[in-house]
């Protein structure tokens, strides 16, 4: 290979780590970014002695989509959209907290109906659910548990057809807009997702028992990557993660949106039943705890949608929705929501009888949870670095943005 060639490769995929300051019987490695195990095209550039990790660099921007400078060029309602394909496996939580943090800033909290809100909160905890699902099914298969992955993914298509009937579309669905949402709930879709929830529950008792108390699982996850608290709030990490690590932070009771505080639901955290807090089987168990948690949400929204407040002949889901989004004055606004990977946040900064934000930014919990990477990941094995990359459960969407 010529210098030449060799200059343009360094200019084009930069390295953190020169091979001039490797120790002897050290190497690099690099996984990605098309490795099946790393969720999406992320490299990874490891740095090993035989097969214990010394170091690890994530090289992101493979998927980048320019999503803040879209959300700086077109009217807030059109960027729904884009919105949805940031963290594309949790549309529905992502439109939500986009629509909440638009309504604050036009001053519309108050008039939501509340029938609009239990909707709200009913599909963005089914897309909870369709979102832990893959993330354990998906976690599963990378250490080598196949049979759990297709139940997860048999379970998770009930999901998906749910919300596809509700919207139109099975992953990007455009449904929750400023002010309302795009379509009442279909007839019947109630009772149908009851259905659903009565099935549901033996089949959480089945994940227990088939994966995570099986005994191959815990060896290959417990006291592996461990992330204590300190380190974890440090670095910023929310959602599953931190809760794993023992805080129980959840942005839904913390902050207390929509129509959370009415709601009964407990907030999951890891306590090291399995080996040390903060570990790999941790964030997994916090997840499949949190669909628990979901089941009942979901069941009390249902309660409320079918009884006081039911569907009308003269319900409208767009009637608090604005025809015209002009700002009054300059303003600033960063508004935060729970989405299954942690805190996502948009800060708005607007200008006077615009429709159009000045600025966006998109505050993704994947992209500060994947930073804690290189910390956790030190001293490990090889085997374990593709465990502990999918206890993060990072969605590049969001990553890169």
């Amino acid at each position: 290979m010529s210098t030449t060639h060799k200059e343009y490769l360094l200019q084009s995929e930069p390295n953190k780590f020169s091979l001039e300051h490797l120790r002897a019987g050290e190497m690099i490695v690099n996984m990605g970014p098309q490795h099946p195990s790393t969720h999406g095209v992320l490299r990874l550039e490891v740095v090993t002695d035989g097969e214990i990790v010394q170091e690890v660099a994530p090289h992101i921007g493979y998927l980048h989509r320019c999503f803040e400078k879209h959300a700086e060029s077109m009217a807030f309602n059109q960027t729904i959209p884009y919105v949805d394909r940031m963290d594309y496996l949790a549309a529905m939580n992502s439109e939500h907290v986009w629509c909440m943090g638009v309504e604050k800033l036009l001053g519309i909290t108050d008039q939501i109906p509340k029938r609009v809100e239990y909707i709200r909160v009913l599909v963005t905890e089914l897309n909870r659910i369709a979102s832990h699902f893959l993330a354990i099914g998906t976690y599963a298969i990378d250490i080598g548990a196949f049979t759990p992955f297709l139940w997860l993914l048999r379970d998770r298509e009930h999901i998906q057809r749910l919300l596809e009937w509700t919207s139109g579309a099975r992953m990007l669905y455009n449904y929750i807009w400023v002010g309302g949402l795009y379509y009442d709930l279909p007839i019947g879709f109630e009772e149908r997702c009851r259905e659903f929830i009565n099935y549901l529950k033996p089949k959480l008792d089945e994940l227990d028992t088939i994966l995570l108390t099986n005994k191959i699982f815990i060896d290959r996850t417990a006291n592996v990557g461990v992330l204590p608290l300190d380190v974890a709030i440090n670095y910023g990490c929310s959602g599953p993660m931190l809760r794993g690590s023992g805080l129980r932070h959840d942005l839904r009771r913390v902050d207390g949106y929509s129509v959370y505080p009415e709601l009964e639901f407990e907030v999951p955290i890891g306590e090291g039943m399995m080996g040390t807090t903060g570990d790999c089987w941790d964030r997994n168990y916090v997840r499949a705890l949190e669909c628990r948690e979901s089941v009942k949400i979901i069941s009390q929204c249902l309660d409320q949608l079918t009884g006081e407040h039911k569907r009308t002949p003269d319900f409208d889901p767009q009637a608090a929705c604005p025809k015209k989004l002009r700002m009054t004055g300059t303003q600033e606004l960063y508004f935060r929501g729970e989405t299954p990977r942690g805190e996502l946040g948009y800060f708005f900064r607007t200008t006077d009888r615009s429709d159009v934000p000045f600025r966006c930014h998109g505050r993704a919990p994947s992209f500060v949870n994947l930073s804690v990477l290189p910390e956790i990941s030190r001293g490990c094995m090889v085997a374990d670095l593709i465990a502990i990359v999918g206890s993060v459960d990072i969605v590049l969407g969001e990553v890169d943005r």
